[in-house]
């Protein structure tokens, strides 16, 4: 049975890559719907699918995260899964496109929860404004403020994995840093009238072709600050590679509500991962293991994979430090180590009611 992607708002959910890509659940706005509805909307979803991802830009209204956690307080369910992102809408909504793929496969809800992490630093979503005055979510220069006063100013914005903002058209222009291996661009259209991504960003980022379009989601605007904009994203479209990506990557079981972990934190209970003593050759091992791991299936089955995965060894984003396998499960470690074991806290708190 797959578990169930839902999502905060319709512009998180992009038409399907495939037959086999499960659609996503709408979660009505808290003031459409009452919480009564809402706790039965959810109880419906878990009892077709079992457990529940839920993706909730951070960017969201702060009634509807109070609202999320107000369900699932009600329905006292370990099974319901809040994942927070930073990503603009565009790059949010392929994140969820992807969460979704994965679905189909034969992944456990708590990789799936965990994943959403991973998969966010190999999304590159930015825009092109025409003005950055009003920009609050990536930090802007004074000088790049003071350059959007001049006539026909327009910048290009990279918000993740690596924040960054070029000034277009003046000397010198810089160039946006892209990724270094192969990627599928979409791009949304506000009224801003510029082909720069497309004309610009498809040789300097080896994107594969056709370039994609969608329709651009009502709270870009107010995500960048302006109308003025054209949003893109450059993202790993093939699923035997995401695959991987995520198989390759070290489990681990969550310490407080046994859910299956990948990363430092459960995606479902945020609970972090226990460790006695995390050795630093362990830090960041997750990722590489993963790119190098797909390398041998996905440059077999998936044009363009071994690009991802050999340039991507040196960009590889740093996973906070987790345990060797065994570090931490062995009884007795500490007494064997010599070391006294850690004593309890004398109140635990469980990290589910934590917003």
């Amino acid at each position: 049975m797959p578990t169930a992607i839902a999502v905060t708002s319709a512009d998180l959910v992009l038409p399907p890559t495939d037959p086999q890509t499960p659609d996503a659940a709408v979660l009505p706005a808290p003031e459409t719907r009452s919480l009564d509805a809402s706790v039965a909307d959810m109880q419906h979803l878990l009892a077709r699918y079992g457990s529940v991802v839920v993706v909730c830009p951070t960017s969201a209204p702060a009634a509807v995260e109070r609202r999320l956690h107000a369900v699932r307080g009600l329905l006292e369910s370990d099974r319901i899964a809040l994942v927070r992102t930073d990503l603009p809408p565009l790059g949010a909504a392929v994140l969820v496109r992807q969460l979704r793929q994965l679905a189909a496969c034969d992944f456990s809800p708590g990789v799936l929860a965990s994943a959403a992490r991973l998969l966010a630093h190999y999304i590159y979503a930015g825009a092109v404004l025409g003005s950055v005055s009003r920009l609050d979510r990536v930090p802007v220069s004074l000088s790049s403020h003071l350059k959007g006063w001049l006539p026909g100013a327009h910048f290009a914005v990279l918000a993740g994995p690596t924040p960054q903002i070029v000034r277009l058209g003046g000397a010198g222009d810089q160039r946006l840093a892209g990724p270094e291996f192969a990627t599928q661009l979409l791009v949304a259209r506000g009224q801003l009238q510029t082909d720069w991504p497309t004309t610009a960003l498809v040789p300097a980022w080896q994107i594969q072709s056709p370039v994609q379009e969608t329709g651009l989601p009502e709270t870009s605007p107010g995500w960048w600050g302006t109308g003025k904009l054209v949003e893109f994203v450059a993202y790993l479209p093939d699923l035997p590679v995401l695959y991987q990506l995520v198989a390759s990557v070290r489990r681990e079981t969550c310490h407080w509500c046994g859910m299956e972990l990948i990363g430092d934190r459960c995606g479902f209970c945020t609970a972090p991962l226990a460790a006695l003593a995390p050795p630093q050759a362990a830090v960041a091992r997750g990722a590489t293991q993963a790119l190098g791991a797909a390398q041998a299936l996905g440059a077999a089955q998936t044009p363009g994979a071994a690009q991802v995965l050999g340039a991507a060894r040196a960009t590889a984003p740093a996973l906070d430090p987790v345990p060797a396998r065994g570090a931490t499960r062995a009884p007795g470690a500490a007494r064997a180590l010599g070391a006294a074991p850690a004593p309890a806290p004398r109140h635990a708190i469980d990290p589910r009611t934590v917003p």
